[in-house]
């Protein structure tokens, strides 16, 4: 009898001691938060996504070498002399190149934060921003351009004409380097 009242009693104890913690959690104030309303406040060193400042990037493509997976493709054009609309940098100095294309594909960004480091205007920054889910891969590949593709064409063609001329003024200049050559090693 002794041990039938002893399990009983073993029992309700343990239950007891179960519910002494759900009664302690049951009067405290609730931890969960409701997410898409309330949000945790993010580290501002958190690495999450990477944006672009067009403004003051000069197209080095020293974020593109440093990145280990390759998720950053970098097109860049040379400024002519002549263009009538010369770009400046963020810092107002000129800018040598023109960027046409800058993409990153955030399905292979690893989150590094190489090209950040590497980056000599510092156009590449984390942002604190990390919902970015899509239905499709191919949204993930984000764009950054100041030049619209018409704009890059007259670019292309602005470029190859400046080239055609440089390369005919060092053809002309060869050549009357050649004509002057003989005429100054004649022997007296």
């Amino acid at each position: 009898m002794n041990k039938y009242f002893g399990d009983i009693w073993a029992w309700l104890f343990t239950a007891l001691v179960g519910m002494k913690i759900t009664f302690l959690h049951l009067f405290e104030k609730n931890v969960t938060i409701q997410y898409p309303k309330e949000r945790f406040p993010i580290p501002q060193n958190a690495r999450n996504r990477l944006f672009l400042d067009m403004n003051n990037c000069n197209g080095c493509n020293s974020c593109a070498r440093a990145c280990p997976v390759n998720c950053i493709e970098v097109v860049t054009l040379r400024v002519t002399p002549d263009d009538p609309d010369q770009p400046m940098l963020g810092d107002g100095s000129k800018r040598k190149l023109w960027v046409p294309k800058y993409e990153i594909d955030f399905a292979k960004c690893c989150f590094c934060s190489l090209c950040t480091t590497v980056c000599p205007t510092e156009a590449v920054k984390h942002t604190t921003e990390f919902e970015y889910s899509k239905f499709h891969r191919k949204d993930l590949v984000y764009k950054f351009q100041t030049l619209t593709p018409e704009q890059v064409k007259v670019k292309e063609g602005m470029l190859a004409d400046f080239l055609a001329k440089e390369k005919a003024a060092k053809a002309a200049a060869a050549a009357k380097a050649v004509e002057v050559k003989p005429a100054t090693n004649l022997p007296e």
